[in-house]
C-alpha cells in the first residue's frame, strides 16, 4: 500500500469525465453475473441492511455525484493524500482513487469477522512464541519444520526471548475476500509493518464532509478511535521498568518511503514523536531519544522499518536507517518493538495454509474464518499440480506483496506462464498457488457510470494485553473492469467501509 506526501507535481481531475445527467445514481445498475454484490441482492433490490443507504444515496443525480467527486479530490489534494506507483518512472503523484459509494457490512456479519480475527491473532501469536521456544507444533508436524526454518523471516536472534507481554503481533492487517456465496475467507495475514490504515481514517473524514446527512441518518461504527486504541495497546506492553506513562515513538525509514504520509499521520494523531534512526541511540542497553532537553528514555518503538534495517550491529551492517545496539536493548527487556522482530514467519504465504490447524492445535477451537484453498509448491505433489495448471491458478511469491511477484493464470500469456514455470521449478519454496476466487463486487463509479467492481477488505487488529479490531477497515477496489487485483500499486482504489449498527 503506497502513500506519499511531498511537493512534487500532482495529477488530479476536479471535474472527472463520464456520463452527466439528471438521472438517479443507481438507475440502470446491473449486478455482476456471478459475484456476490455488497449492496444489491438482485437488480433493483438492495440487501436488507443496505436498503436505506441505497435509497438515500440513490436520490442523488449523476451530476450531483460528479460534483461531490470533484470535492473529494480537492480534499485529498489539500490533505496531501497521494500515491505513486514504483513502476511509473514519470515521478508523477496521483490522487489515491477513492470511490464515494460506501461498502456496508451488516452488524451480524461483522460480529463473526471480529470474533474470527481475534481467534486468528491469538493462534498466530501462540505459534510465534512456540517457534522461538519449544517448537512443539513443529515437532508434532502441525506446521512443517522445514518450511519454518527455511523462511526468510525466521530470526534466530529471537530464539529463547519473549517480548514484553508475550505479544508478538501488535498490528495486523488481515485481507478478507467474499466468495460467490457471500462467505468471508482469509486471503492472507500481514503481520510485519502493514500499511493503509490512514486511508481508512481519511476516507471517513472525506465522507463525513461530503455527506453529513447520511451520517446523521445512519448509525455507522466509528473508526476515529484507531490512533488512541493503538497508543493504549502499545503502552500496555511497555517493559515492566517503564513509567506509568511510557515514552512511545514511531520509527520511520524517512520521507522518501512511500508510506511516510501514514507514518507522520499516525504519529501526529497518536500524540507521539515521529523519529528516524539517527534520532535514537543506545546506552547501557537502553534506548534514548535525542531532544533539546537532553536524552529521553524510549520504552516502546512502533517501527515501520523491516527487520533487516533495524540494527546494523545485528542485521544488515550497511543499514543507515536503524539504531546500532537496538537488538541488545530489546533482548535485555528494556524496550518493546512493535511488531516484534521475526513476526514475518506468521505472514509467510507458505505458512498461511496451516493457520486453521494452528487454531485447532493452540486454542482447541474450530476456525471461525476459513482460508482460501492453497497449494504449497515446496510439496512435490502440489508442485506437479501447479506446474500443470498454471493457466487456472493464481501463483504468488511468498515474500512479495502489493500484487508483485504474482501470476494471474487465466489472464496470463503463454510467455508469462513459461517464465513462472521456470521460476517455480528453480525455487519451489518461494511460491504458493490458489484457485481463482471471484471476489465480491460493489457498485463503483466508472467512466461508463456506476458498475460492479471487485473488492476485498483489510481489517486492522490492534493487540496489547488484549485485542481490538477496527470496525470495518480498508475496502480496496479494482477499478479496471473484470480485474481481481485491488492493490493501489496495481491501479486499485478504495472505499469507506461502513459497519452498520444493529437495526440499521
Amino acid at each position: 500500500m503506497l502513500i506519499q506526501h511531498s511537493q512534487s507535481r500532482i495529477t488530479a481531475s476536479t471535474h472527472p469525465s463520464g456520463p452527466h445527467s439528471d438521472r438517479p445514481l443507481f438507475d440502470g445498475y446491473q449486478p455482476h453475473a456471478t459475484a456476490w454484490d455488497e449492496l444489491f441482492a438482485a437488480a433493483g433490490r438492495a440487501h436488507e441492511h443496505c436498503e436505506t443507504l441505497v435509497q438515500r444515496q440513490g436520490e442523488m443525480t449523476v451530476d450531483e455525484f460528479q460534483h461531490q467527486r470533484g470535492n473529494a479530490d480537492l480534499v485529498f489534494i489539500n490533505q496531501g493524500i497521494t500515491f505513486s506507483v514504483y513502476s511509473d518512472r514519470r515521478g508523477v503523484e496521483k490522487i489515491f482513487p477513492f470511490d464515494l459509494i460506501p461498502r456496508p457490512v451488516a452488524a451480524s456479519e461483522w460480529r463473526i469477522i471480529e470474533t474470527g480475527l481475534r481467534q486468528r491473532i491469538l493462534a498466530l501469536n501462540a505459534f510465534l512464541h512456540d517457534v522461538y521456544h519449544d517448537q512443539r507444533a513443529l515437532k508434532e508436524g502441525i506446521v512443517p519444520a522445514d518450511l519454518v526454518m527455511a523462511s526468510k523471516a525466521y530470526r534466530p536472534e529471537m530464539v529463547g526471548f519473549s517480548p514484553p507481554g508475550r505479544q508478538y503481533m501488535h498490528v495486523v492487517g488481515t485481507d478478507l475476500v467474499r466468495d460467490v456465496n457471500g462467505k468471508f475467507l482469509v486471503l492472507e495475514d500481514n503481520g510485519r509493518t502493514p500499511s493503509g490504515v490512514s486511508y481508512v481514517l481519511e476516507n471517513r473524514v472525506v465522507m463525513k464532509k461530503l455527506f453529513p446527512k447520511l451520517f446523521h441518518r445512519f448509525r455507522v461504527r466509528r473508526v476515529e478511535d484507531y490512533p488512541q486504541r493503538l497508543r493504549e495497546a502499545l503502552g500496555s506492553v511497555a517493559p515492566p521498568s517503564a513509567p506509568d506513562a511510557p515514552c512511545i515513538v514511531l520509527l520511520s525509514p524517512g520521507p522518501y518511503n512511500s508510506a511516510y504520509f501514514e507514518h507522520s499521520f499516525l504519529a501526529r494523531h497518536m500524540g507521539i514523536e515521529l523519529v528516524l534512526g539517527p534520532d535514537l541511540f543506545v546506552r547501557d542497553d537502553r534506548v534514548y531519544l535525542k531532544t533539546t532537553r537532553g536524552p529521553q528514555r524510549v520504552d516502546v518503538i512502533y517501527r515501520r522499518l523491516d527487520d533487516d534495517f533495524l540494527d546494523p550491529l545485528t542485521f544488515r551492517p550497511d543499514s543507515v536507517l536503524g539504531v546500532p545496539g537496538l537488538m541488545k536493548a530489546y533482548r535485555a527487556g528494556n524496550v518493546t518493538l512493535a511488531n516484534a522482530v521475526g513476526t514475518g514467519i506468521a505472514d509467510d504465504k507458505a505458512i498461511y495454509p496451516f493457520v486453521e490447524d494452528m487454531i485447532r492445535y493452540f486454542l482447541s477451537e474450530e476456525p471461525i474464518l476459513g482460508n482460501v484453498p492453497t497449494y504449497i509448491c515446496a510439496r512435490p505433489k502440489d508442485l506437479t499440480y501447479v506446474l500443470e495448471h498454471l493457466d487456472e491458478l493464481v501463483v504468488k511469491a511468498v515474500n512479495e506483496s502489493g500484487g508483485y511477484g504474482m501470476l494471474m493464470g487465466p489472464m496470463s500469456t503463454a510467455a508469462q506462464r513459461a517464465e513462472f514455470h521456470a521460476k517455480i521449478k528453480e525455487n519451489p519454496r518461494n511460491y504458493i498457488a490458489q484457485p481463482i476466487v471471484t471476489l465480491s463486487v460493489c457498485p463503483t463509479w466508472t467512466d461508463e457510470g456506476v458498475a460492479p467492481r471487485h473488492v476485498d477488505l483489510r481489517p486492522y487488529i490492534v493487540s496489547g494485553t488484549s485485542s481490538w479490531v477496527l470496525p470495518g477497515g480498508l475496502t480496496r477496489t479494482a477499478l479496471v473492469k473484470g480485474s481481481l487485483v485491488v492493490n493501489s500499486s496495481q491501479g486499485g482504489g478504495s472505499k469507506d467501509t461502513w459497519v452498520m449498527e444493529d437495526g440499521r
